[in-house]
């Protein structure tokens, strides 16, 4: 399961640390790193509404983009016997291999929950 908060259009992780008593978050998206924390759990979801509005009015006044520009383009690291069976696969629907993997990876994204329960066998 992923723990995770949203407000507005972000979402950030969360975790709780037994050591301090506390919940943290840190919020994922945007080009800064911007973390938050609180003993409960409404006292997280403030501070983390809390957080965002003190980043977007920052963002405002330096006139800059709070949201992280993703340029589509990443490399994947797998195993060649992998890699080797994606290849296969690919040109056997006469696709690209970049098609191919973006084709998978669509599909994860739209079926989440499926996708989970196949990792967590």
């Amino acid at each position: 399961m992923i723990d995770n908060l949203k407000y507005k259009d972000y979402t950030a992780t969360v975790h709780y640390s037994t050591d301090d008593e506390v919940f943290f978050g840190k919020v994922v998206g945007i080009n800064d790193l911007l973390t938050f924390e609180g003993s409960s759990v409404s006292e997280l979801k403030a501070s983390f509404a809390e957080a965002i509005e003190d980043y977007l009015e920052t963002c405002q006044a330096l006139g800059k983009s709070p949201d992280k520009t993703y340029k589509g383009v990443f490399n994947v690291r797998v195993p060649s016997s992998l890699h080797k069976q994606i290849a296969l696969s690919a040109s056997q629907y006469k696709m690209t291999l970049n098609d191919f993997v973006k084709t998978a990876l669509s599909y994860a994204v739209n079926h989440k929950s499926d996708v989970v329960a196949e990792l967590t066998k």
